[in-house]
C-alpha cells in the first residue's frame, strides 16, 4: 500500500491524532465539504515531485476498506480499468441494508444518471479507486457531497472504463453518518446531488 494522506477539514475528534499515531500523513484544510477536502488532497499531491499512479478514496468510517484496496486497485494497475467503484453490496451496512431513506435516494439519483447520460451506476460510492492522470483529465470542481457522482458523470463523458466491483462494507464503528443517519441528512445531500446532476447535464450540453 501506497503513502496514506488524511484531509482534516474541521473535525471535532481525534481524527488528527489518530491518523498521525497510525502512520498517515495529515492535511490541514480550512474549506468545509467532502468535495473541498478531496480536492485538497489533490492539490497536496500535485505539489510533490512523485505523484501517485493510482489515488484511492476511502471514508475514515469504512473499517473494511484497506484490506480491500489492493483489490480495487488490481484493474488499473493491470491497464483493465480507467476508475473502480467499490460497491457496497455484501455484509451489515451496505446499500441493500442501509435505512430507507438512503436506498431510495441512490435509486433516484443513478437512474437519472441512466436517464441523462445514457449509464447505469448500482452506486455511488465513496470508496473508489482511479488512474491519476486520468483523474486530472475531469478537472473536477465539485466542493460539497455532489463530487462522487460529478467524478462518474465526468468519466463517462470522458468514455473511461469504469469497473465496478463488490465489496464488503460493515456498519459504522462508530458515530452517525452526516447522510444516511437522519432524513434531513439524506434530503440535503440529494438535493446537492440533484444539483450537480442538473450542472453537469447543462455542461454537457445537446
Amino acid at each position: 500500500m501506497g503513502p496514506i494522506l488524511v484531509v482534516d477539514n474541521g473535525s471535532k475528534d481525534r481524527t488528527h491524532e489518530v491518523a498521525v499515531a497510525g502512520g498517515a500523513e495529515v492535511l490541514s484544510a480550512s474549506q468545509r465539504g467532502y468535495g473541498a477536502a478531496c480536492l485538497a488532497g489533490i492539490e497536496h499531491l500535485l505539489t510533490r515531485p512523485m505523484r501517485p499512479d493510482v489515488l484511492v478514496f476511502l471514508d475514515a468510517d469504512h473499517a473494511e476498506g484497506p484490506r480491500q484496496i489492493t483489490e480495487l486497485v488490481g484493474p488499473i494497475q493491470r491497464g483493465e480499468a480507467d476508475l473502480t467503484l467499490g460497491i457496497r453490496r455484501r455484509g451489515e451496512g451496505g446499500v441493500g441494508t442501509a435505512f430507507a431513506h438512503a436506498r431510495m435516494g441512490n435509486a433516484l439519483v443513478t437512474e437519472l444518471v441512466r436517464l441523462l447520460f445514457g449509464h447505469r451506476f448500482q452506486d455511488l460510492p465513496p470508496f473508489r479507486a482511479i488512474d491519476f492522470k486520468k483523474l486530472l483529465e475531469l478537472d473536477m470542481d465539485d466542493r460539497t457531497w455532489g463530487w462522487t457522482l460529478q467524478m462518474q458523470i465526468r468519466a463517462v463523458r470522458h468514455s473511461f472504463r469504469i469497473l465496478e466491483m463488490e465489496v464488503d462494507h460493515g456498519p459504522r464503528a462508530g458515530g452517525e453518518s452526516k447522510i444516511s443517519g437522519s432524513v434531513l441528512g439524506t434530503m440535503r445531500a440529494g438535493s446537492r446531488m440533484l444539483f450537480t446532476l442538473l450542472t453537469e447535464r447543462m455542461r454537457a450540453g445537446p
